[in-house]
């Protein structure tokens, strides 16, 4: 994937890093809320640029915002947290993979960023069918058997990220469809915690889903041009 406009990318950091701080200290909360949230914004800023760093950051995010659900009793986003941990490790390596492939096609030695793929339409829909009913059906156990303070948006902004951590792992672009649905729920149930840095964390993560989306389809059209040129 080839670099976007740079000043607006570090433009864009520097934004979601301010209003984390600025977040923090309107509203205090937990220490570990700070610095979940800078590293959160590194690693989905990252992401939406392709580059493979994002797993650096994104491990320190998983670590601490595990943290702040078990503060929270946010049950299904601690066990999401640990499946999080083990796709990053899988992200790695197959977005390394990807990486070969981009070298060795292409005159562009750019380091450590991506070409995204693409799900077709009959795969995605079904998907989505598919996490809808899970997620019902998961609210309900959490509400029945545990004393989750929000079991359906605890569900809602687990099951589906599931699926959306998969693709992202193995660079699909139809995750940030996924992810822009998940943050919106997220913004409503750590506004509903109380919890200002959280909240605009999440808040930031939605404008960047639209950035992602943004880059990776332009990137998708820069591959599919690069290789209609070379044949």
């Amino acid at each position: 994937m080839k670099k976007a406009n740079n000043l607006f990318a570090r433009s864009f950091l520097a934004l979601g890093l301010a209003v984390q701080v600025i977040a923090y200290f309107w509203m205090p909360a937990h220490p570990m809320s700070l610095v979940s949230g800078l590293l959160g914004i590194c690693s989905v800023v990252l992401c939406s640029e392709g580059n493979i760093l994002t797993f650096v950051f994104g491990f320190g995010q998983i670590i601490t915002y595990t943290y702040l659900c078990y503060l929270e009793r946010f049950y299904a986003g601690i066990a999401m947290n640990a499946f999080y941990f083990v796709s990053q490790i899988y992200g790695i390596y197959s977005w390394r993979r990807l990486l070969k492939t981009d070298s060795a096609s292409s005159h562009d030695r750019t380091e450590r960023l991506i070409t995204p793929r693409t799900l077709s339409a009959k795969f995605f829909v079904p998907l989505v069918l598919l996490l809808v009913i899970c997620s019902v059906a998961v609210g309900k156990l959490l509400s029945l058997y545990t004393d989750d303070t929000q079991p359906y948006f605890d569900a809602f902004t687990t099951v589906p990220a599931i699926a959306a951590q998969i693709l992202m792992v193995t660079a699909y672009k139809e995750q940030w469809y996924i992810w822009f649905a998940i943050d919106i729920l997220y913004v409503i149930m750590w506004a509903q915690a109380g919890n200002a840095c959280m909240l605009m964390q999440y808040a930031f993560w939605c404008a960047n889903c639209i950035y992602g989306f943004v880059n990776w389809k332009k990137a998708e059209k820069e591959s599919v041009q690069s290789k209609l040129l070379k044949s």
